[in-house]
């Protein structure tokens, strides 16, 4: 009778649920209707400006599409802004990198046919997927409570081999007692999974979607993939014929096929992230909320099958909603320790405060703005640009920095993060953050006591060095090349002493470029310009990192140690936000490594030192950078007691590392291997345990 009653229980919820979602889409009618005018008038993606740039913007920093073939489809025709951007969105719809094939595959051990135990008997009761190690993402109606949970459990690898046979499912249980939460709103619920017999982890064995609260996942009109059990069924997926319909606040509306036993399924987009949790297929309904057939008649519950509904969209939570609602929820440090798990991106962390969720990319104004060049659009992914929405700045000469308790971590050691280049414009509370988020996973992964962010100190020159370099940031608006190529060209002719030139060749040359690899055919009417472009296309094929990028970050090494007037607005402006007493335990990142290098060289408040340097995705290593810092050379400075340098051979601005062959012996150096797809990001670096480890040894956490 208990079983009966909370089967009846959760068909009312799917009902509700299911009413719920046709009333969204009724409602959200004049907005689709929007944008299928646009799609008849041949736009795209009939999205945002911001939401478009957004989406070009991780397409090319994480991979999602080669630059080579972004810069080939947008170079042969004059394309304004818009039509270049949704060109190089279009290039990951048809075309898929090989990888495409061995990711889905990946991304599909991840998800689990969920089953239930009823009088006896085992039944398919919907799907879920890994968000950590330990923790599986369903729906609210599959799992609405605790008790439900235990009655259910898990099989991986519910699926056929690649030979079509069946292959061995392996099962394992949900342990609600270590974790269960779930909203019905959102339709969701997030749960332990026990270890299995031998210790091992779900996670560890089967791998798991690290989920991002940032924006550029996705935009209108662009294809999605679901992965589930329909009808408690083996492993299938929906490709291809899917896309996009409407983003709403909190659910997105996507065509797809699939079936009930789909509840609970991950929806991905190309790149395999995650970018809603699947839970319901929207039903065409009469003036009377009444569910219609195929043949417009109505629907009868219990009478008619599932299959007879007509069903015109499918829902699925936005996962940036969910993340959100996850940072809310007041949990103890055990649990809070466990979502800190889900990774960087997730935006979860020990500390229960909450900010904004999504980081979203302003597309900068063309420099010319009757005819916006071609490579402007693609510039527009790389270059510093406007705040994003929703970002704190502060007034000109104001500081924004961030200050800690004096008595964090016992008062006499100070943890500070000084970050790199393209900050401007961001808030540097959420910055804080994603750092500490990034040190938590790490600390969590190793076993150790986590970091409140508030106990951090954050100096912030971001919108500073931008309005510094003034004159370094222009480009010219007549080029009709490669944006990297024409970016390359304009950074060297304004670096005044030819450091730009001598960076850019130094990396390449550390990187492996041969010494005929320098393009002397490239043929582009300059000695320089044919130098620099092989040597850029060289370090993106090595690296995997647009050209631009690496264009642009050299650029503002250049400025800032070049230009006396760049380097001492951001010295001065660090030195101001940093503790003036006792010792510092000081983080550093990407040209904040060498900015961190002269401040404890030559600006240190007097009487103190640093008991640890961190140099994370350092250029360091570079005599072109050496030579230029004061005093110029690799004498390591007295004030530094021990330095820990972590770098990723397929980061791009960590060229020149190992550091030890130029710096001499450093406490302690790793090698670690980031996502390719983040392998410069602070967040991945920190979250790596030995990193972690080597931090929590320095900081004094007795009377912290």
């Amino acid at each position: 009778m208990a079983s009966d009653m909370l089967l009846s229980d959760e068909s009312r919820e799917e009902q509700e649920q299911q009413a719920a979602a046709a009333q969204r889409y009724r409602e959200a009618a004049a907005g689709r209707r929007a944008i299928e005018a646009k799609l008849e008038a041949g736009v795209q993606y009939p999205d945002t400006p911001e939401r478009i740039a957004s989406r070009v913007n991780r397409l090319l920093e994480r991979g999602g599409v080669p630059p080579a073939a972004a810069v080939e489809s947008v170079h042969a025709e004059a394309l304004d802004v818009p039509e270049t951007l949704e060109r190089v969105i279009g290039l990951t719809k048809d075309l898929q990198p090989w990888s495409f094939l061995p990711r889905g595959a990946r991304a599909a051990a991840t998800v689990a046919r969920i089953l239930i135990l009823r009088n006896g008997l085992e039944r398919p009761h919907g799907t879920g997927f890994l968000v950590s190690p330990r923790l599986l993402l369903t729906n609210h109606h599959v799992l609405p409570n605790a008790e439900t949970a235990r009655s259910c459990f898990l099989e991986f690898n519910a699926q056929v081999t690649i030979d079509n046979a069946p292959d061995a499912a392996i099962r394992f249980e949900f342990d609600p007692d270590t974790f269960f939460t779930a909203d019905k709103h959102l339709d969701y619920a997030l749960v332990a999974v026990k270890p299995a017999a031998d210790g091992s982890l779900a996670g560890a064995k089967f791998g798991w979607n690290q989920l991002s609260n940032q924006q550029g996942k996705l935009v209108q009109n662009e294809p999605v993939n679901v992965i589930g059990h329909p009808m408690g069924r083996l492993k299938e997926i929906a490709l291809r014929d899917n896309a996009l319909v409407q983003r709403l606040d909190d659910f997105l509306h996507y065509r797809t096929d699939t079936e009930p036993g789909n509840s609970g399924s991950p929806v991905f987009n190309d790149q395999w992230e995650v970018v809603a949790l699947h839970h319901m297929g929207v039903p065409r309904t009469d003036t009377q909320d009444r569910i219609l057939r195929k043949d417009g008649q109505l629907w009868r519950r219990g009478v008619d099958s599932d299959d007879t509904i007509d069903y015109v969209s499918n829902e699925g939570a936005r996962i940036s909603s969910i993340l959100k609602h996850l940072a809310a929820l007041p949990l103890d440090p055990e649990r809070r320790a466990l979502l800190a798990e889900m990774g960087p991106e997730s935006g979860l962390r020990q500390d229960a405060a909450v900010g904004p969720v999504e980081t979203p990319v302003t597309p900068v104004a063309p420099a010319v703005a009757p005819a916006p060049a071609p490579q402007e659009a693609v510039a527009v992914v790389a270059a510093p640009g406007p705040a994003a929405a929703g970002a704190v700045r502060a007034a000109a000469g104001t500081h924004v920095g961030l200050s800690a308790p004096k008595d964090a971590f016992g008062g006499e050691r100070h943890l500070v993060f000084l970050h790199g280049r393209s900050q401007q414009g961001k808030d540097p509370e959420l910055l804080r953050r994603g750092w500490t988020g990034g040190l938590n996973h790490g600390l969590t992964r190793a076993g150790l006591p986590t970091v409140d962010p508030a106990n951090v100190w954050f100096p912030y020159y971001g919108d500073r060095i931008v309005e510094v370099i003034g004159q370094h940031e222009a480009l010219p608006a007549s080029y009709a090349d490669a944006p990297a190529m024409a970016a390359a060209e304009s950074f060297a002719a304004q670096s005044e002493e030819g450091t730009y030139e001598q960076l850019v060749m130094e990396a390449a040359v550390l990187a492996g470029m041969p010494p005929d690899g320098q393009g002397a055919t490239e043929n582009l009417g300059s000695t320089l310009v044919g130098s620099l472009q092989g040597a850029l296309r060289w370090l993106a094929a090595k690296t995997d990192v647009d050209a631009l990028a690496i264009a642009t970050i050299f650029r503002d090494v250049d400025a800032y140690l070049s230009d006396q007037a760049v380097r001492n607005a951001v010295l001065d402006r660090v030195f101001d936000e940093i503790p003036h007493d006792g010792e510092l335990v000081l983080v550093t990142h990407s040209l904040g490594t060498v900015v961190g290098m002269d401040l404890v060289a030559n600006r240190l408040p007097t009487g103190m030192k640093v008991t640890l340097l961190v140099t994370a995705g350092s250029p360091l290593g570079m005599n072109a950078i050496n030579s230029r810092l004061t005093p110029p050379g690799t004498n390591r400075p007295g004030t530094v007691s021990n330095w820990v340098n972590a770098w990723c051979p397929t980061d791009a601005v960590a060229i020149g590392c190992p550091l030890e062959p130029s710096w001499g012996k450093l406490t302690e150096e790793h090698a670690v291997v980031n996502a390719s797809d983040r392998a410069h990001s602070i967040e991945e670096y920190l979250a790596h345990p030995e990193v972690a480890t080597a931090i929590d040894k320095f900081l004094a956490r007795s009377t912290g």
